[in-house]
């Protein structure tokens, strides 16, 4: 049944329904995988004539490692110090708080909130939020993610753009909440009104933002370069997918142009200085009702489709045909069969033209996609580095076949639409390698049902079976060194590690119902981004300390201030490492780390010191800053109180929060 036939009561309730949902791994087979290592004899079945190898690849598990011995050595010396200088905020236990709190000597203030107008002349929000999908349109969206701030080159560090991406929706978006109704087959409809501002408040924002002459920050309400991109807006399909039959409608037969892009989490920026927003939960909005055809098309059951009558999350197809993927014999191309594929992609957006279409750069693989993190040696070659943030999945980098030069417009164009992409393999030993999602390679060929690079693409997590990637703890955010240019993944948790037989404990995730999560990081083969293989190790077990009494399984190995499931990730320019959480903070387990949080790491030591403690109910996620260090801001998700007024009164709304140094000095020294 579809969470919007509950209907919630609040932001919190449905955070957690929506939760529960992306909890159930895509991988459903319940068979192992045979193999680990290229070379052995492999076991592969059919599923939809694809022959994807399924699962992860061990035969057994190995024990969970002493936090002692986790920490005894690091694999990367020679690392630069990030000292942190501020005095670290202790746990916010109290289960009535409702602000952003941070360090002595630094001030946090709410800088941009949902229904903030963005577009010029956009109204301004409506308290009861009876404001229309026109209005919303033009106003900022719900649930603030990743974003990225983009200085002007005359003044960097005081003008420039932050763009930011608008995760999904909460019932607090209507004056009263979702509202819908059953047919006795049990289909949920939708109001039209309701679902074109659902689908307006989706999305990216862009907006101006410049210090004033006192040293304020402020958006500039009147800027020519205020947009929004919503789920109905027209997006190019750019590279090996455009024009392909996998990705015709009834709706675009060309196969060109898609309309929206959705449940945009994390990001990345390239340094041609465009934003790149990345599809994470696309297949909650989508259903199947054919069950015979579900059985067979990969590409709805191995991203996990809904089968039932409805979609997972907001029946929109009750409104909007395009997401009814159920095939219909009497329209062209099936009629919305093929939508799925038309999402989890990375989109390019230029945030200096606000007249540029967005595109979707498909050489980057299809996937539920949480970042697209780029990473550029001295020499132009460059990496793109993403999570599939469900538990069980992979982890995956992207090398464009030629190499970033400055100024080389239609090159730059070129390096997101031709070259490698890889799924990795993180060995016992600590070695790993990447495996090159490349059609012909190890077994994607046409035996196994891909007949095409264009099959590898958009199928790449069944393609990453068969090449034997590893599973990890629900892969997020990628952060890269901006100096050693060592690469750090957050795997958040995953309650089914060591509990399905896809996913045993292994060394890269080596805890079985692992409730806290990791960090994993690795240096590059040589120090290159293009090196096919790669060193690795475990930077920090997330969770509680051993003399709370807590069991192995939820005991961290962290140097400093506890924290539970590790999601957001990003390097400052003097290479400290800011970390930010999404947990359950009245989950029992969580019960010593309070309210989600924003901490600071230094690579070197592994210190960890709590910077910023959110609202109860909230996520911390997102986190961007100008090039001097000196202003950053943080977004505050989901707030379960009435965040940012926090009068008790006011409904809660997603908000952006800008950080600064009472002395304005660097921020985290």
């Amino acid at each position: 049944m579809s969470l919007i036939h509950s209907n919630p009561a609040s932001d919190a309730d449905y955070h957690d329904a929506i939760e529960r949902v992306d909890d159930t791994p895509d991988h459903t087979s319940a068979e192992p995988g045979l193999d680990q290592v290229i070379g052995r004899s492999r076991r592969r079945f059919l599923q939809g004539g694809l022959g994807a190898a399924v699962g992860a690849f061990f035969l057994g598990g190995v024990p969970a490692p002493r936090a002692e011995a986790a920490q005894a050595h690091t694999l990367f010396p020679g690392l630069a110090d990030g000292h942190i200088g501020f005095k670290p905020l202790p746990p916010m236990l109290d289960p009535d708080f409702d602000r952003v709190r941070v360090p002595d000597g630094y001030r946090a203030e709410r800088f941009f909130s949902w229904g903030d107008p963005v577009v010029k002349g956009a109204t301004a929000w409506k308290a009861d939020a009876s404001d229309d999908w026109r209005a919303q349109a033009e106003q900022a969206g719900q649930n603030n993610d990743g974003m990225a701030y983009f200085p002007f080159p005359e003044a960097p560090n005081d003008h420039g753009l932050l763009v930011m991406n608008h995760e999904y929706i909460n019932p607090t978006l209507h004056p009263g909440g979702f509202t819908s109704s059953a047919s006795d087959d049990g289909r949920i409809s939708r109001p039209e009104a309701e679902v074109k501002k659902e689908q307006a408040a989706h999305g990216v924002s862009v907006i101006e933002v410049r210090r004033d002459a006192d040293g304020h920050w402020q958006q500039v309400s009147d800027s020519r370069f205020g947009r929004r991109i919503t789920a109905t807006t027209p997006i190019a399909i750019s590279g090996p997918m455009r024009g392909a039959e996998a990705m015709k409608t009834a709706s675009d037969p060309a196969g060109e142009t898609i309309l929206g892009t959705l449940n945009n989490c994390s990001m990345g920026a390239t340094p041609w200085g465009t934003y790149l927003a990345c599809e994470e939960n696309w297949k909650n909005y989508f259903v199947n009702r054919d069950p015979e055809d579900y059985a067979h098309r990969i590409g709805h059951k191995r991203y996990g489709v809904a089968s039932g009558q409805n979609s997972e999350y907001y029946a929109w197809e009750s409104v909007d045909a395009r997401f009814n993927a159920t095939p219909d014999d009497d329209q062209p191309h099936q009629g919305h069969v093929n939508e799925t594929n038309r999402f989890g992609w990375v989109v390019e957006i230029d945030p200096f033209d606000p007249d540029s279409q967005p595109r979707k750069c498909t050489a980057m693989g299809r996937l539920v996609r949480e970042c697209a993190t780029v990473a550029v040696d001295d020499d132009g070659t460059m990496a793109v580095y993403s999570g599939d943030d469900t538990r069980g999945e992979y982890v995956y980098k992207y090398v464009p076949a030629g190499r970033y030069r400055q100024g080389d417009t239609a090159g730059q164009r070129r390096l997101l639409d031709e070259g490698t992409l890889y799924v990795a393999v993180f060995h016992e030993d600590g070695r790993g390698e990447w495996r090159a999602l490349r059609h012909g390679n190890l077994g994607l060929t046409a035996r196994n049902g891909f007949l095409s690079q264009q099959d590898v693409l958009v199928n790449a997590r069944a393609a990453a079976d068969v090449l034997g990637a590893t599973p990890m703890d629900r892969p997020e955010w990628v952060a890269v060194h901006p100096h050693s240019k060592d690469v750090y993944v957050t795997l958040t948790n995953n309650k089914h590690r060591g509990n399905k037989p896809d996913q045993p404990v292994d060394a890269a995730n080596p805890r079985p119902t692992n409730l806290h999560g990791q960090i994993v990081r690795w240096r590059e083969q040589g120090g290159r981004l293009d090196a096919t293989e790669f060193t690795w190790e475990v930077f920090l077990l997330a969770g509680d300390r051993p003399e709370a009494g807590s069991p192995d399984h939820l005991t961290g190995t962290i140097k400093g201030d506890i924290f539970s499931s590790p999601d957001g990730l990003w390097f400052d320019p003097q290479g400290r490492l800011w970390i930010q959480t999404d947990y359950g903070d009245d989950d029992a387990q969580n019960a010593n780390m309070g309210t989600n949080q924003m901490l600071c790491a230094d690579p070197a030591t592994r210190e960890v010191k709590r910077f910023l403690v959110g609202p109860r109910g909230c996520e911390v996620t997102g986190v961007t800053g100008t090039p001097d260090g000196r202003t950053l801001w943080v977004n505050i998700q989901h707030p379960g109180g009435s965040f940012p007024a926090s009068d008790g009164q006011t409904r809660p709304r997603s908000s952006t929060m800008l950080v600064t140094r009472d002395d304005g000095g660097v921020i985290g020294t």
